[in-house]
């Protein structure tokens, strides 16, 4: 067996794939308001198919799931993880950029674990570079796309470190966009917040607030990390 993560329900081969399977997925998988059942969901830079094998595992594959990725070799592993489990009819890969993806379907979910590097130095491994830099999908851009792709009940929900989130929910705010949930993600209770997990609306929401806590002072996970990912980790 190839190189990857194993779920409860589901295995994921990444040793194609720029990036492995991580926190940050993992976390976006299980945080994503679920849409009605039979109503469409994007998942915008699939990499291993990580994200939409959990939404396929939350929904029991009742969702048809739109995941399209860039890199053909993370497309073509993906297609692989989806063909081997146990929801092969509601992942649907499409290898291409989401920039120039064009749909006459209005998603009632767009998930996305977007590229997070800006005006660093470019890391030395070119596919590993694509995955992680913005130079590769600039969140303006991705706004502007999600906007287009959105059904107007719909939501967008996003993984970023805080200067990122920031930036980009500044860039939505001005844009026309809502903020409909926010969770801010520490590693403990005591260290500053490391991620934002947020979903935008294009309809007037009052935000929902919350704070997540990853591990307890003594190391262990916390009660609420365990109860997100329950479903998920064996280890859970």
């Amino acid at each position: 067996m190839s190189a990857g993560f194993q779920c409860k329900k589901f295995y994921v081969a990444h040793d194609h794939c720029a990036m492995k399977v991580g926190t940050d997925g993992l976390l976006l998988g299980a945080f994503a308001l679920l849409p009605p059942p039979h109503s469409d969901i994007l998942d915008i830079g699939a990499g291993s198919g990580l994200i939409s094998l959990m939404l396929a595992q939350r929904t029991a594959g009742a969702n048809l799931i739109d995941a399209i990725e860039l890199d053909p070799a993370a497309a073509e592993q993906a297609a692989t993880n989806v063909a081997n489990s146990l929801w092969p009819n509601a992942i649907r890969l499409i290898k291409g950029d989401i920039l120039t993806y064009s749909s006459s379907k209005r998603y009632r979910l767009i998930v996305s674990n977007p590229p997070f590097f800006q005006q660093s130095l470019l890391p030395i491994d070119k596919k590993r570079s694509q995955a992680r830099h913005t130079d590769s999908l600039p969140l303006a851009a991705l706004l502007r796309k999600a906007a287009d792709l959105l059904h107007e009940q719909g939501v967008f929900s996003v993984i970023l470190p805080l200067p990122q989130a920031e930036y980009m929910l500044q860039l939505a705010m001005t844009e026309g966009w809502y903020l409909a949930q926010c969770c801010e993600v520490r590693s403990k209770a005591e260290k500053p917040v490391q991620r934002l997990l947020f979903s935008l609306s294009l309809t007037a929401e009052i935000t929902r607030h919350s704070t997540l806590i990853i591990h307890q002072a003594d190391g262990d996970y916390s009660a609420d990390y365990k109860a997100l990912l329950r479903d998920f980790y064996l280890k859970f």
